[in-house]
């Protein structure tokens, strides 16, 4: 039980470092969106990288803080039910929404990212649109990374609902 504890406490450390990082880049987004605004519209004129920034920005935001949205328990779920559970039952849920679902996808995005990768890196693919960003395979790269990060933070919602059954619904402090 202290290889689990000791684990989860790596992981959750790992993501809440990971997503208080990439929390910064959402008021870098807001003053690129602004920015973007203001020249557009006041000034009228336009920049297909500036535009591509901010969608580049917006994925490694939503990426990087899947881990972190996890570890606090905020992604999206039906709650008509689970709410109702008790604490011993919603980590059975957890357990096995992990086992069938979380941990099969995380992998499956890693190993099927990872030509998808490869390629961009190996034409050196840069944007299609004149103007537009170079260097698209550094955005591509992150894929795999943060499913790999998810992957980390999904094994140890795994442990905390395995100690969770052990101690009869009680979340054990690590």
């Amino acid at each position: 039980m202290k290889f689990l504890s000791s684990y989860i406490s790596f992981a959750e450390k790992l993501s809440e470092k990971t997503g208080r990082f990439i929390s910064w880049f959402t008021a870098l987004l807001v003053i690129l969106v602004c920015i973007d605004v203001f020249t557009r519209y006041f000034l009228m004129e336009s920049s297909v990288a500036v535009q591509e920034l901010e969608w580049h920005i917006f994925a490694l935001i939503f990426l990087i803080a899947a881990p972190y949205t996890l570890k606090h328990d905020g992604h999206v779920r039906v709650d008509v039910f689970y709410s109702r559970f008790s604490e011993k039952k919603k980590a059975w849920i957890d357990l096995a929404g992990t086992i069938l679902f979380l941990i099969p996808f995380c992998l499956l995005i890693i190993y099927a990212s990872k030509n998808f990768v490869l390629n961009s890196f190996n034409i050196s693919e840069s944007s299609p649109d004149p103007g537009g960003l170079p260097s698209r395979y550094i955005l591509k790269a992150v894929l795999p990374v943060s499913f790999f990060l998810l992957l980390i933070q999904g094994i140890s919602l795994l442990f905390k609902s395995v100690l969770k059954i052990k101690n009869g619904g009680e979340e054990q402090k690590v």
